[in-house]
């Protein structure tokens, strides 16, 4: 990110997400999620999207869209998002007595609380993390903001890893093993596998986000994610294939053996 803006990646996000059709839920507010993602759009100006790239981001959304809803089927209290950006989850699903904790840049942060205050929508139920990720310090950061290391939680880390540093994504994976007690997942979007002929994709992502300040950090196929959360203490729990090659993981704590685990 440039210093003292906001993350244009995110940005850019929020203004895909208004085309996408989301997973339903019966509480929350949906029209508040779409008034933020609309407001932050208005500025990208001639902002050209990108068919592949909305494809890939509609199949994300639906994910973590689904991870949210389970977690709150669950009976899971506290949700957790890192690398928050412009993410409506908390509004769009504001289940009764669920509690929010959003984490991400100080810039971005003080920018999305500016336009929710003055598009007039209530985010009381959200505590705001500002922190930045390249950082230690994120679980005291969190217990602090409200966080009950003794309660379930889900964690969400949808788009973080690219732009982190593997020994920094690894410590931050090992922060959050560090608050989870039995019964919290950890949601998580990676590399994706891509198919024969496609290597230049991820080149033209690379050169499209380091344009605008955010370069790309880590590229990290399977394997080398089963390592990295195996260091941090997490284990991998069985998505679909579908959901594994598009680079979405769902963890649990190492000593954890429930078997209902997403």
């Amino acid at each position: 990110m440039r210093d003292g803006l906001p993350s244009v990646t995110a940005t850019r996000v929020a203004a895909y997400r208004l085309a996408f059709e989301r997973h339903p839920f019966p509480a929350g507010d949906p029209s508040a999620d779409e008034r933020l993602a609309a407001d932050v759009a208005a500025d990208l100006g001639d902002f050209e999207p990108s068919e592949r790239m909305g494809r890939y981001l509609a199949a994300r959304t639906r994910f973590f869209d689904r991870v949210v809803v389970g977690a709150i089927e669950r009976g899971v209290a506290q949700l957790v998002v890192i690398g928050a950006g412009y993410d409506g989850r908390s509004l769009r699903y504001a289940g009764p007595g669920v509690r929010w904790f959003e984490v991400d840049h100080p810039d971005t942060q003080a920018d999305k609380q500016a336009r929710l205050r003055r598009l007039g929508i209530d985010a009381a139920r959200v505590a705001f993390v500002g922190f930045d990720l390249r950082e230690q310090g994120l679980a005291r950061a969190l217990v602090a903001a409200g966080v009950e290391p003794d309660a379930p939680a889900q964690l969400l880390c949808e788009g973080v890893a690219v732009y982190l540093e593997p020994t920094v994504l690894e410590s931050m994976l090992a922060e959050l093993r560090a608050l989870a007690t039995p019964g919290t997942r950890l949601a998580m979007s990676t590399s994706a596998t891509l198919p024969a002929g496609e290597a230049g994709v991820r080149e033209r992502f690379a050169a499209s986000v380091g344009a605008v300040g955010e370069p790309v950090r880590s590229s990290l196929d399977a394997d080398a994610v089963t390592r990295l959360l195996d260091r941090a203490r997490w284990r991998k729990v069985e998505v679909s294939e579908r959901s594994a090659r598009a680079g979405f993981v769902v963890a649990a704590p190492a000593d954890d053996d429930a078997k209902n685990l997403c």
